[in-house]
């Protein structure tokens, strides 16, 4: 019988790569959604997954979604950064509880959230943890009650990556929400740091892909399993931006600065621009994720060049003219 996975968060942008991901690799996948109607709506194009109406809030509602399970996916996060304080330590824990009550194992999307600058410029799965962001502490609290619920019997796998882009429902981060603006032309290119700094950027199809790798060699994984993902280490930002301009084939495109100062006078009064400006380290050191250990695992990271992932990702957010389209198709 084919294994079964439990995704939450399916209808976010690591969480449904990873439903296509895994349904490629001979999984069944079951999605947890508080509107599970809605939500098969909105993804009918990926129909072999088995909606559930459930709460990542309630340990109750979760318990009931995991039975039978073999995998739970903990993509969960409260969209635009809002009351992570109050939801993000919650749900896991609750994930926990289900994935020992059924016997399964956690895999977590990872974030560079948990280092501060001290880790910078290369960034290892050993690296020390002294975040100097409230999101940082609570990822690196997320993360160490996962490594107790290992020591517990709860196998669990960390996948940790940079800032993510591209998907079918890639439009919750910085790329589609710093960079561009879904659903509009390209006008300019919106860029949060220095250009000449190095980012690390990761592609989801191709980080969900090496999830599902990794997955399948499930019995030969620690425990506590924890690998980088490389993704787009761009040595310069700047690399970015002029993907972008080759996918609009618009080399003129303007680049503008992100208004920092405004975030800054604004964040008393939007939760979402208080957090993003508390991230505002990450775009003021070039960071990059030694991805040796995933590298001598599996051997190899699957890799969509760059121009090719920067395209699809800005045609699936409406970005790109259609003379660009025609130009330079768009993986399915």
């Amino acid at each position: 019988m084919a294994s079964t996975a439990l995704i939450l968060g399916a209808t976010g942008g690591f969480g449904c790569e990873m439903a296509l991901a895994l349904h490629n690799h001979g999984w069944q996948v079951r999605a947890m959604q508080r509107r599970p109607k809605a939500a098969a709506r909105d993804l009918a194009d990926l129909p072999f997954i088995d909606w559930v109406k459930g709460d990542a809030m309630s340990a109750a509602d979760l318990r009931a979604a995991a039975e039978g399970v073999d995998l739970i996916v903990h993509a969960v996060n409260p969209p635009g950064y809002r009351n992570w304080a109050g939801t993000v330590l919650p749900m896991i824990d609750n994930t926990i509880a289900a994935a020992k009550a059924v016997g399964a194992r956690i895999l977590l999307p990872g974030t560079v959230y948990n280092f501060g600058p001290d880790a910078f410029p290369l960034v290892s799965e050993t690296s020390p943890q002294n975040p100097k962001t409230r999101k940082g502490k609570i990822r690196v609290e997320l993360e160490r009650r996962l490594h107790a619920a290992s020591k517990a019997g709860v196998p669990v796998l960390i996948l940790r990556a940079g800032d993510f882009f591209g998907g079918r429902q890639g439009g919750n981060n910085w790329f589609a929400q710093g960079l561009v603006k879904p659903g509009k032309a390209l006008r300019s290119i919106t860029y949060p740091g220095a250009e000449h700094l190095g980012h690390a950027w990761a592609y989801l199809p191709d980080m969900a892909e090496t999830a599902a790798r990794l997955l399948e060699r499930a019995d030969e994984l620690d425990r506590f399993a924890v690998f980088h993902f490389g993704g787009h280490c761009l040595g310069q930002g700047v690399e970015m931006v002029d993907a972008i301009r080759y996918a609009a084939r618009n080399p003129d495109l303007k680049v503008k600065r992100l208004p920092w100062f405004a975030l800054t006078l604004l964040s008393p009064f939007v939760e979402t621009f208080r957090e993003m400006r508390e991230m505002r380290y990450l775009w003021q050191h070039p960071l990059r994720l030694d991805n040796s250990r995933l590298l001598a695992f599996l051997g190899h990271e699957p890799h969509t060049p760059l121009d090719v992932a920067v395209a699809t990702a800005l045609g699936r957010l409406g970005c790109l003219p259609s003379e660009a389209m025609k130009l330079q198709p768009l993986p399915a």
